[in-house]
């Protein structure tokens, strides 16, 4: 066996921590080439059908902070192992499923059990892996959720093609079960911090309800009930954040957003680009089998380019993020995406499979330029002993922000289309509504751009 501090034993965390990271971001991608075949099976309209992909980010959302805390307690391991078992559990019941109501049900664990993944995976390399390896193991992590996003669309397209939805969470549990093996035969180490007091569930709960409402409100808008869950949640957000300031031990350090400049802008940086960004690839799904007519086996060729760019530029840009000011790069990257966003507006029912290409290729560079060294800047930036809580806010800031990205698709569609079947009869409705999304999405970035940009300096 080798031991912690040796080059092996780190590497070796590195490939579980990896094959782990894996299963999430595939599973979500392929998940987006069967949605029009899931909604033609158990009857779905366009919204309970981006419920089947919204639910699972709201819960993996909430949960990461008071997870990362847990953790800290009882150790990280402990938790990555119980929620990669949930995870897996989970998957094979949404493959079993019957209904669409069953398989958000199912969504909804394997969001608790991605969230327990998430509090834990980025604070474990963290601990591992020394200042002048972090930006690497890192930028290694952030592209092997490229990788997985890339051939998610390729292997699920082929295997809703031949073997149908269901197999899609069948191999994804298998994967699982090679993670928890290689946990079980290579890793005896824990790590916790033993100064640990009291479990915080009164902020807990003002989280969970005060996210959970806001999240929730907003992807149902523009139903008055909805502007009230919203104001509902962020007056409990408001009364959470005010105390949790007078703990010593809050289940989220919250001054760390105003006293260490770099986190907080760092983390808006994140929120604020996963929710101008993450629906893209939902949308380009729906677009190239409803607008284009591909098959979900050929839309997921075109899917796979974009993230296959991004793996690559991850991994450049994470090695760069060691050498230089990572605010270039981030701020850069965002930039980019900004013009992508816009050359997406020019999307039609025409529009030639070269441009289409080209745009993916774009918003690749981009996407891969910001993630690793934003994360390399968020996790650079503070103590250890925050190290749980900023792996959970990193992930929480990313998921919440694809809820948001979600939702606002969500209430455009609801707003334009309606709450209908998506058919030929409402297509020009369809497209109209990708257009303003796109619009809003870019307008979002543009202020990314702002935040990157006062945010992302390592402090070495």
């Amino acid at each position: 066996m080798n031991s912690p501090e040796s080059k092996a034993y780190r590497n070796t965390i590195l490939f579980i921590i990896c094959l782990a990271t894996t299963l999430i971001p595939f599973m979500g991608s392929a998940l987006n080439l069967a949605v029009p075949i899931i909604a033609r099976e158990f009857s779905l309209n366009a919204i309970s059908l981006s419920w089947v992909i919204s639910i699972f980010l709201l819960t993996s959302a909430i949960l990461p902070i008071p997870f990362s805390k847990l953790a800290d307690r009882i150790g990280r391991k402990k938790i990555f192992i119980a929620g990669i078992i949930i995870f897996m559990v989970s998957t094979v019941f949404c493959g079993a499923s019957i209904s669409g109501l069953m398989l958000i049900i199912g969504r909804l664990f394997q969001g608790i059990g991605a969230s327990m993944m998430f509090a834990t995976n980025m604070a474990i390399l963290t601990s591992v892996f020394p200042a002048n390896e972090r930006g690497k193991a890192l930028g290694i992590n952030t592209a092997v959720v490229y990788i997985s996003l890339s051939s998610g669309p390729f292997f699920g397209g082929l295997l809703t093609h031949y073997f149908g939805w269901r197999s899609i969470f069948y191999i994804t549990s298998a994967v699982g079960l090679l993670v928890l093996a290689g946990i079980a035969l290579f890793i005896k180490e824990e790590w916790k911090e033993p100064d640990q007091k009291s479990f915080d569930w009164t902020g807990t709960v003002l989280y969970g309800l005060g996210l959970s409402s806001l999240m929730y409100g907003f992807s149902n808008l523009p139903a008055l009930s909805s502007v009230v869950l919203m104001i509902v949640g962020l007056a409990l957000l408001i009364v959470f954040v005010w105390y949790e300031k007078k703990l010593a031990f809050p289940v989220m350090y919250v001054r760390l957003f105003w006293e260490n400049k770099v986190f907080g802008f760092a983390s808006s940086a994140s929120l604020i680009n996963y929710a101008a960004t993450y629906a893209i690839t939902f949308i380009l799904s729906l677009y190239l089998q409803y607008i284009k007519g591909f098959s979900s086996k050929e839309a997921g060729m075109v899917l796979i380019i974009q993230p296959i760019v991004m793996a690559f530029m991850s991994l450049l840009a994470g090695w760069w993020s060691d050498r230089t000011d990572a605010r270039n790069l981030a701020t850069g990257g965002m930039a980019i995406i900004v013009a992508g966003l816009l050359l997406m507006l020019f999307l039609n029912p025409i529009t030639p499979l070269y441009l289409i290409i080209a745009i993916s290729i774009i918003l690749g560079i981009g996407f891969g330029m910001f993630s690793s060294p934003n994360v390399n800047v968020i996790m650079g930036s503070i103590e250890k002993k925050h190290l749980g809580m900023a792996s959970a806010t990193t992930n929480t800031m990313r998921l919440a922000g694809q809820s948001i990205s979600m939702g606002i698709y969500m209430m455009i569609i609801s707003i334009v289309v309606g709450k209908v079947k998506i058919t030929p009869d409402v297509l020009p409705q369809f497209m109209s509504a990708l257009h303003t999304t796109f619009i809003v999405m870019a307008v979002l970035c543009c202020v990314a751009v702002y935040t990157s940009w006062h945010g992302t300096q390592v402090r070495k």
